[in-house]
């Protein structure tokens, strides 16, 4: 029976979630078959990437913040006054972009794809947008946050992989993101030229809402200068679309198969965690986490709606941003999703406090209650698509 119901899924709605996100041409070196040298050679490129990350944060971005594709989309949807929140035109966003798009153009594998759920992965990484806001931080910045020694973030952590068990569980009852399919190339560069238009725009002066072009550090969010923003942004694109890394499916690889993608996001905190201690910017401890807040309850939860959005959806935000960049239309989707996400948490008060020296900060009612509302729809809509596959046609 398992067998049919796998079969008749695959004739509904094209292979598995993997397979149709990545097809064999197209995969990392985390992801397909490759030797173990390359893996290992992947999960290296992890550890300076960690460490990249950090230079980012020493450089000016926020604590635990290096890279960020939740919370660098929220700055950019307040650029476009879409919020009154953060507003800042992050150039790691058209960075990571460019450098997965220059990646897939070099080994001549730049493809257009599209047709996977678009409206569905819109909804869910709008949900999972909520949820990182809730935490403070999408699945990266997690592992940021782990490598900095913020124990919140550790407390939290099983709420992540659960996330993600969940998804898992309706995927082998038959749950699909469903099948992309070749497209013009056109439609594959869409994603990375409206990615990377807002920053083209901001170069030439347009006045969006944040600092200006060339304005002092001190005005608006904190942030690295421009230009190391932009060029290590480059770097961590290329080196994510090389090596396929996603950290959604390292958490996946918790319940079985290759461990490899959990070997790189190991390498990644490692990295993280050795370079916060070189530039002085590692602290273990509950209190006095940048942009972070001890709530262990509604941090736990959070995690957990992002972490089934993200498995469901296809990828972190950081991901969405790398195959988008790739080629992957609905990807874009999910990178619009988020924006959107993101500006509905801010409108409606559903970000949470970040604790400092006066208040312990925390989730706030709208957003605790936002979290469950959320996870609840999510569960509901992945059951129906799993009852749906199982339906013989």
């Amino acid at each position: 029976m398992r067998t049919d119901i796998g079969t008749r899924r695959q004739e509904r709605f094209g292979p598995t979630r993997a397979a149709s996100l990545c097809p064999r041409h197209d995969r990392g070196m985390l992801r397909g078959e490759h030797p173990k040298a390359t893996r290992v050679l992947a999960v290296a490129i992890l550890l300076l990437l960690g460490v990249l990350a950090a230079g980012l944060v020493a450089a000016g971005n926020p604590g635990n913040m290096g890279l960020c594709g939740a919370c660098f989309l929220r700055d950019l949807a307040g650029a476009l006054r879409l919020h009154q929140g953060p507003s800042l035109v992050r150039p790691e966003v058209a960075g990571i972009a460019l450098g997965a798009l220059a990646w897939s153009l070099l080994r001549g594998r730049h493809v257009g794809r599209s047709g996977s759920h678009a409206v569905a992965r819109f909804f869910l990484c709008a949900a999972m947008a909520v949820g990182a806001l809730v935490f403070l931080g999408c699945p990266f910045r997690l592992l940021q946050r782990l490598g900095g020694g913020d124990l919140n973030a550790w407390l939290a952590l099983p709420g992540f992989v659960i996330g993600v068990g969940v998804a898992l569980f309706f995927e082998r009852r038959g749950y699909s993101l469903g099948k992309t399919s070749e497209v013009a190339s056109p439609v594959g560069l869409l994603g990375p030229i409206a990615l990377l238009a807002p920053l083209v725009a901001w170069w030439c002066g347009v006045a969006f809402a944040g600092p200006a072009l060339g304005a002092d550090a001190g005005t608006g969010p904190a942030r690295a200068p421009w230009a190391i923003a932009f060029g290590l942004a480059l770097l961590a694109g290329g080196a994510l679309s090389a090596t396929g890394f996603c950290a959604i499916s390292a958490a996946r690889s918790v319940f079985g198969g290759s461990r490899w993608m959990l070997f790189a996001a190991f390498a990644f905190v490692v990295g993280y965690a050795v370079a916060a201690m070189a530039t002085g910017r590692f602290h273990t401890g509950f209190d006095g986490q940048p942009i972070a807040h001890a709530d262990w309850l509604w941090n736990t939860i959070a995690l957990t709606l992002v972490g089934a959005c993200g498995a469901f959806a296809g990828g972190c935000p950081v991901r969405q941003i790398v195959m988008a960049g790739e080629g992957n239309g609905d990807a874009m989707v999910g990178c619009a999703g988020l924006v959107f996400g993101a500006a509905i948490a801010h409108g409606f008060g559903l970000v949470s406090t970040a604790a400092n020296a006066s208040a312990a900060g925390g989730a706030s009612a709208n957003g605790a209650t936002a979290v469950v509302v959320l996870l609840a729809l999510v569960l509901v809509y992945a059951q129906s698509m799993s009852r749906r596959a199982a339906t013989p046609a």
